[in-house]
């Protein structure tokens, strides 16, 4: 029988306990979740169909889709101590964009977590975008995730991370 490897969160470069449970869309539709005693990433559409009931409780963080629309939650963002992003497949880059608007347009200073199929290859390039934490799946390793988060010491742009693009450190 093959068990699922339970996911691994890296967060400030090292492995941790995530505190966090994520509520699939499945789970909302299966079973009574106990809102009050664990800190929860609930899905956007479950987050706004009781929205009144969620507002201001400091154990409810988000999940969004690259399918839904960030302007659902605007300026609601910085309510949230954790709104994580989904990535469905590694090609569907949408999640980079979101990041940026948290991060950039809506001035969100929570913990934002790239979640779904996090390749090590692009870790790096989620932290620029303003992840800061992951949770990668079980069977990769989480020293080379870690390892990936610093693949480069140069940019050629300036993003959400702030790191100055090397056109800017050039001598006059």
């Amino acid at each position: 029988m093959d068990e699922k490897i339970p996911p691994i969160l890296i967060k400030d470069d090292q492995v941790l306990e995530d505190e966090w449970v994520l509520i699939s869309k499945e789970d909302v539709l299966e079973k009574k979740i106990n809102y009050e005693k664990h800190k929860l990433i609930l899905p956007l559409s479950l987050w706004l169909e009781n929205k009144s009931f969620f507002i201001g409780k400091s154990n409810i963080g988000i999940w969004i889709d690259s399918s839904e629309d960030l302007g659902e939650i605007g300026s609601d963002c910085n309510q949230f101590s954790l709104i994580a992003i989904n990535f469905p497949i590694f090609t569907d880059g949408r999640g980079y964009s979101y990041a940026r608007i948290l991060r950039d347009n809506l001035g969100f200073l929570g913990d934002l977590r790239a979640i779904g199929d996090i390749l090590c290859d692009q870790m790096y390039f989620y932290r620029r975008c303003g992840f800061s934490s992951f949770l990668v799946r079980g069977d990769v390793d989480p020293e080379q995730a870690i390892r990936s988060l610093n693949d480069f010491n140069m940019n050629y742009q300036s993003v959400s991370d702030k790191n100055q693009p090397i056109f800017h450190k050039r001598k006059s």
